[in-house]
């Protein structure tokens, strides 16, 4: 069993679980990111999910996908346009369900399949593993605008190491992207996982560092914080350039949220 397919499942099952009371009005709420609701929020993991399934299960399939993507965007079309028509109007509980079934089933797939055999993709092919980790870091980085809109403070497992390794290996990405020269030595990172474990990445430089918390290490990456927002102990000049622009998502290079613009809502007193 591929292990980043069952992290997957548990990410996208803690989710549920926190849109399990919600009703229809619910789900219609704005969140902190691009003024989407928590609909649009479901409504794009789960056309993503089907894309990466499609790219698993049927290469002729997901290349006919592709293609209708590239043509709506040619019509001058947003991909949150492109998204609403692919919905067909199918939201609130109804989405969150269908979302919920479809990635029981995915994951199992994933869960199967040789890890190292290569996928097709909107940009580059790559490996199965790769495929459903990038599922794994878009989940928890989406679900991140659900729980700050509930006012949740999620309590992360140690499952989001896949998204740190992701941050570790986007490093030189998040230079290139910009056009950027790619610094000669990646910073040495050290952070503590949500089970209190250290995970430590290039410990020979000690010139630029990172350390403090794998859960703001990897919302930095994933852009869901900006590092002034973090507790994170950033030295040296390189790692100060990466926690400013740190993207471990493909696509055109994305600014971080100005500081104080992502944050955990508090919940109204009860009563």
């Amino acid at each position: 069993m591929l292990p980043q397919a069952m992290d997957f499942r548990e990410e996208s099952k803690a989710l549920y679980q926190l849109l399990k009371p919600l009703n229809d009005e619910d789900l219609s709420r704005v969140t902190q990111f691009k003024g989407w609701t928590i609909n649009h929020v479901i409504g794009h993991l789960h056309i993503w999910n089907r894309a990466a399934d499609l790219s698993l299960r049927d290469a002729d399939e997901f290349a006919a996908f592709r293609e209708r993507v590239t043509e709506s965007i040619m019509q001058g079309r947003t991909l949150r346009q492109f998204e609403e028509m692919w919905l067909d109007g199918i939201e609130g509980r109804k989405l969150v369900e269908r979302w919920h079934d479809f990635f029981i089933e995915m994951s199992g797939r994933f869960a199967a399949s040789d890890p190292k055999a290569r996928l097709q993709w909107i940009g580059p092919e790559m490996s199965v593993r790769s495929s459903i980790t990038a599922r794994l870091m878009e989940t928890w980085a989406h679900g991140q605008e659900v729980y700050d809109e509930l006012g949740v403070e999620r309590q992360d497992a140690d499952r989001i190491r896949n998204i740190a390794v992701l941050g570790m290996n986007t490093f030189a990405w998040t230079f290139a992207n910009r056009g950027l020269e790619v610094p000669a030595e990646v910073p040495c990172v050290r952070l503590t996982a949500p089970s209190g474990e250290i995970w430590v990445w290039n410990e020979q430089n000690d010139r630029d560092s990172i350390e403090g918390s794998a859960t703001e290490f990897c919302q930095v990456a994933a852009q869901t914080r900006n590092i002034a927002d973090t507790k994170l102990k950033v030295k040296g000049d390189v790692a100060t350039r990466w926690m400013a622009n740190a993207q471990c998502f493909a696509g055109p290079a994305t600014t971080p949220p100005a500081p104080g613009m992502r944050f955990c809502r508090k919940r109204a007193a009860a009563g």
